[in-house]
């Protein structure tokens, strides 16, 4: 079990916006996170990844507690996100973004930088076929050097799984990755997905759109911030409790 999360509880004032929740997602599977909008989804994403710290509860990674450890250090034992609303470098080329995330590993000093070494100069070199090889793996490599602003939104959201992908993560965590896409978006992020599964990728996917159960092994239903189902994909659809919560009574 790559990911184990049990009795997790975040209040807000005396709002409780996720309550007792639990999920645990395998090494090299895609687990679903579904729920209407507003349910709690990108509240457990950021109480996974140290955004804010939890109420009460427990976030395991790879055998170790990561409850409320910092971001950047989540980041650095393997776990990186996207967001909602794609934050990049919009005067950076695609190529440059994904680089920019190649250095959360760094492998040179400040003074083989400073002064060009040999080590330095291998690493960008790394750096650089790593990038080409993310940005091909999402299918915007002929866009490497088109600057992130002028790039449709479709691509910006892959570029922004690009720059997860750059950490080298052992979970990738994607923040509704379909939002705000037209159906050729859809269809093109939905291979790229289907492509990293294939590679081993193990995926936490939050989404909204059901398209997604077409990628998904396992997947978790919350409404308001409490689970209401795991299970395979096929008793999800037919589940009382989700046509309740997305159709009403």
């Amino acid at each position: 079990m790559l990911l184990e999360v049990s009795g997790l509880f975040r209040y807000f004032g005396g709002l409780a916006a996720v309550s007792d929740f639990a999920m645990n997602v395998e090494q090299g599977q895609i687990m679903g996170l579904i729920g209407p909008n507003g349910a709690g989804k990108t509240t457990i994403f950021n109480l996974i990844t140290g955004v804010i710290h939890p109420t009460a509860g427990k976030v395991v990674f790879d055998g170790k507690d990561i409850t409320g450890v910092k971001p950047h250090k989540i980041a650095a034992l393997g776990i990186a996100r996207t967001f909602q609303l794609t934050p990049l470098f919009g005067d950076f080329t695609a190529l440059e973004n994904v680089m920019a995330s190649c250095y959360l590993h760094p492998k040179t000093s400040f003074w083989d930088s400073l002064f060009n070494t040999r080590t330095y100069v291998c690493n960008e070199e790394s750096a650089l076929r790593r990038s080409l090889e993310i940005l091909d793996l999402v299918g915007i490599a002929k866009d490497r050097d088109e600057y992130a602003r002028n790039l449709p939104h479709g691509y910006q959201k892959m570029l922004g799984i690009a720059r997860a992908l750059a950490v080298e993560p052992k979970l990738l965590m994607l923040d509704e990755p379909l939002g705000g896409m037209n159906t050729d978006e859809m269809v093109f992020t939905m291979d790229i997905m289907a492509k990293m599964r294939k590679q081993g990728m193990t995926i936490l996917v939050i989404e909204h759109n059901m398209q997604i159960l077409d990628l998904c092994d396992q997947v978790t239903a919350i409404d308001f911030g409490q689970n209401i189902f795991t299970g395979c994909v096929d008793k999800f659809r037919s589940n009382p409790e989700v046509i309740r919560a997305y159709l009403g009574e």
